[in-house]
């Protein structure tokens, strides 16, 4: 049976149900979002002689949960017009709309009377054959869909999202005693496809996959931290970036998601897994107690582990529980792993340190690789959906059984013994088995040790996807130092950055001339794409700032041409060339986005160009791009200024779309050229379709452009007036007013007497003239320097 969702109908409207909703909208969904009715008028609506029966008071929970849900930073929706999808509700009077819809997800408080109580309701609404799920974060759902119809039951499963819905990756689908597996099967393909997530088909026991691991690892960094003497910002040092977790760490983590919720999972898996060999583990230290009593339970209440005072950020410390100054947190092993770029790789020297950080990290992963070898099959068949929770649910890059690998699983073992830590029985069947990792790639897919069939075998679900680490060395066809061009099959090849952050200098232009001229003899298409956190920061900022300061003009100058060239190969070439953005896209990376004959975006891309940041414009054809942009959205008897202008402030206002979406509105994405995927994961191979595609259609190289329409004096007079004024009211600074000037002679087309036709190679001189003048001026090398050092922009 073939299954459309067209509306869903969300019932519960807090922070996670707003978000839910907001997510299925984003994907283009229709949403029902309810709640229940007020007992009591507010103030406001007794002044305004509203009653109980008003329907402004009937839907003021639903409509006050989504409107702050919608003003919440990050936002939880790709673009403010999609919260048209959402339609608000009451349980009381618009229970009976259920039955118009496809999926019922039900995101009430966390009180099982509460839930059959809302599943009775919606028992006599539903129709049969709708999916019925729960957002459940740990109620077991057999207990739940007791006493429940049989085409209920049958429908029925937990649908758990993780907070924020739009954000983190990890969809857990928890199985009831009568789930069809025809509802199983569609969860999971919908996860993936629709919603963008990470599925994962959990055991229907305490806090699931996810949250039983993830709760594990704080908890026993909770009491790790007493036994060994370790302060806050140590901890935080050491389970941050360094070993591929968020930059929030875990204290820190535990402040913004609230103490509250981890005391609250933490007590349930305590009490309801007493068999648990770590049983006294998820008992809550003293400390975590004090702060429960105190309120101190995060950002909710202003202070937690951390606390803001005026603009200093003040750590508690655990033996007095008090707050202090934060102290910088060091250690000698982790200053070994600064030249190791990828986490994975410094896992084995980091288990083998002399000091504090060694001795923590050989407890600690050596308590976690037990903990998780013992819940398999407790909570799942398969140990990768473990890996697969970690990475999609709590953001860590690498999940526990692929850092036993990176370790060796026998050295994990030896580890785990001198720690007191013995492994589950089938790792050690594993390796008599012969099999001596838990992963291996084979044919470009991830293989796992199947503990069920005793062999090795193909995770499934790999079909829709390219994993770039799979292949990168079977089918490298050339790299240097800062690119790789690998072949993709059916004669597409992708060229990735290896650089930092993805940063294009010298080596990555050179990647990209390399890619194109290869694709042009061997090859029928050309996608630009990685599988990184960013897809690029820009331009290498260092290489510009010892180039000006040096006053090398003449090199500055030469290496800007080549960007402008390389930018105007990627529009102008005999292959189709598709560029795949997703996460920090910005400057050069933008320029590269827009030069591309078409752009697979990522719908998390956050796309901008920021020169106007370090104290220069658009250098690499974007200053060009926009100028031309707005000319083809001239019309006939238009006011033409007014389309330019909002370009140009566009690029002047460095504005950053946070979603592709909003990157329509600032013309950097184009309709109707441009495509968006919601999993992030599918890309590569969405991006590969688009440029065979391209090739099948019959792709030609176009004739570079002579037509663009730039209106001189007309549109320079108006910006220099409007910058005028923007400095006179203190908006913007007398260098800021220079850098707008310079930007605005280019998209005016110089300061020509009127309207003329010209060529793109003329707008490009143009700006390539201001970019140097600009790597001139003090003010623009002392922007580019507190870039560099500080990593963020000076206003001077």
């Amino acid at each position: 049976m073939k299954r459309n969702i067209k509306k869903v109908a969300v019932i519960g409207s807090g922070i996670m149900g707003s978000g839910i909703a907001c997510h299925f909208a984003n994907i283009g969904v229709e949403v029902l979002l309810l709640d229940i009715v007020p007992r009591e008028l507010t103030e406001v609506e007794q002044k305004k002689g509203l009653t109980l029966e008003s329907k402004a008071v009937r839907n003021r929970l639903v409509n006050d949960h989504l409107t702050h849900a919608l003003k919440s930073k990050p936002s939880p929706i790709y673009h403010p017009s999609f919260a048209n999808r959402i339609t608000t509700g009451n349980t009381t009077d618009d229970m009976k709309k259920i039955a118009d819809v496809d999926w019922i997800i039900e995101v009430v408080v966390e009180r099982l009377d509460i839930k059959k109580l809302v599943f009775e309701q919606v028992e006599k609404f539903r129709k049969p054959g709708t999916l019925i799920t729960s957002n459940t974060s740990g109620i077991p759902i057999n207990f739940m869909s007791e006493g429940r119809s049989e085409d209920f039951q049958k429908h029925f499963c937990g649908t758990h999202f993780f907070n924020p819905a739009r954000y983190l990756k990890l969809f857990e689908i928890i199985p009831g005693p009568q789930t069809s597996n025809e509802v199983l099967d569609f969860l999971n393909g919908y996860g993936e496809k629709f919603l963008g997530k990470t599925s994962v088909i959990a055991k229907d026991t305490p806090a699931f996959i996810g949250n039983r691991i993830g709760i594990f690892g704080i908890q026993s960094l909770f009491h790790q931290v007493k036994e060994m003497g370790l302060t806050v910002e140590e901890v935080d040092k050491l389970t941050g970036p360094v070993i591929g977790r968020p930059k929030s760490a875990t204290f820190r983590t535990v402040d913004v998601v609230g103490l509250d919720t981890l005391v609250h999972v933490a007590n349930g898996i305590y009490e309801n897994c007493p068999n648990d060999e770590s049983h006294d583990l998820f008992k809550l230290p003293a400390f975590v107690n004090t702060m429960m009593e105190n309120k101190w339970l995060g950002s909710k209440t202003g202070q937690g582990f951390y606390k803001k005072e005026g603009k200093e950020i003040l750590t508690l410390d655990l033996d007095t529980l008090e707050y202090r100054a934060s102290k910088k947190a060091s250690f000698a092993t982790l200053e070994l792993t600064k030249i190791i770029d990828k986490p994975i790789d410094r896992f084995k020297v980091l288990v083998k340190g002399k000091d504090k950080a060694g001795d923590f990290y050989r407890k600690n992963f050596a308590s976690m690789f037990q903990y998780c070898s013992n819940r398999i099959p407790e909570i799942t068949e398969d140990f990768y959906k473990i890996d697969d929770a970690m990475k999609a649910g709590f953001g860590w890059e690498n999940g526990p059984f692929e850092i036993w690998d990176a370790i060796g699983v026998e050295k994990g073992i030896e580890l785990m013994k001198a720690e007191g830590y013995t492994p589950a029985a089938w790792v050690n069947d594993m390796i008599a088995s012969g099999t001596t990792s838990f992963y291996s790639v084979k044919d470009g897919a991830t293989h796992f040790y199947s503990i069920t069939n005793k062999k090795v075998e193909k995770i499934p679900g790999q079909d829709a996807f390219i994993i770039l680490n799979n292949i990168r060395e079977s089918k490298k066809v050339w790299n240097n130092s800062d690119s790789i061009i690998t072949d993709l099959g059916d004669g597409i090849i992708n060229l990735e950055f290896t650089s930092k952050m993805n940063s294009i200098g010298a080596g990555v232009l050179q990647g990209i001339n390399k890619a194109i001229d290869i694709a042009e003899k061997e090859y029928n298409g050309l996608v630009i794409g990685n599988q990184g956190s960013n897809f690029s920061v820009g331009a290498n900022l260092g290489m510009i700032f010892m180039m000006a300061v040096e006053q090398e003009y003449d090199e500055l100058n030469m290496a800007i041409k080549m960007f402008q060239d390389t930018m105007m190969r990627c529009r102008y070439s005999a292959i189709p060339v598709i560029a795949a953005p997703h996460g920090m896209t910005l400057g050069g990376g933008c320029e590269l986005t827009m030069h591309a004959d078409r752009a697979v975006a990522a719908a998390e891309t956050y796309i901008g160009l920021v020169e106007f940041g370090v104290g220069v414009i658009p250098g690499g054809g974007g200053s060009k791009e926009m100028a031309l942009r707005a000319a083809d959205l001239f019309r006939k008897n238009d006011v033409e200024l007014n389309v330019l202008q909002e370009y140009f402030l566009t690029v002047g206002m460095a504005k950053v779309a946070t979603s592709a979406h909003e990157a329509f509105d600032l013309g950097v994405l184009q309709k109707g050229r441009d495509l968006v995927v919601v999993n992030k994961d599918r890309q590569i191979a969405t991006a590969k379709q688009v440029a065979l595609q391209m090739a099948e259609q019959g792709y030609t190289q176009a004739p570079k452009r002579k037509d663009i329409k730039v209106l001189g004096k007309q549109a320079l007079g108006m910006f220099l007036v409007g910058t005028d004024s923007m400095e006179a009211g203190k908006y913007i600074s007398e260098h800021d007013k220079k850098i707008a000037n310079k930007l605005a002679y280019v998209m005016a087309g110089g300061d020509l007497s009127e309207p003329t036709l010209v060529t793109e190679q003329y707008l490009l001189d143009l700006e390539r003239e201001a970019f140097l003048s600009l790597t001139g001026e003090r003010k623009s090398l002392e922007r580019i320097q507190h870039m560099l050092t500080k990593g963020k922009p000076l206003r001077n």
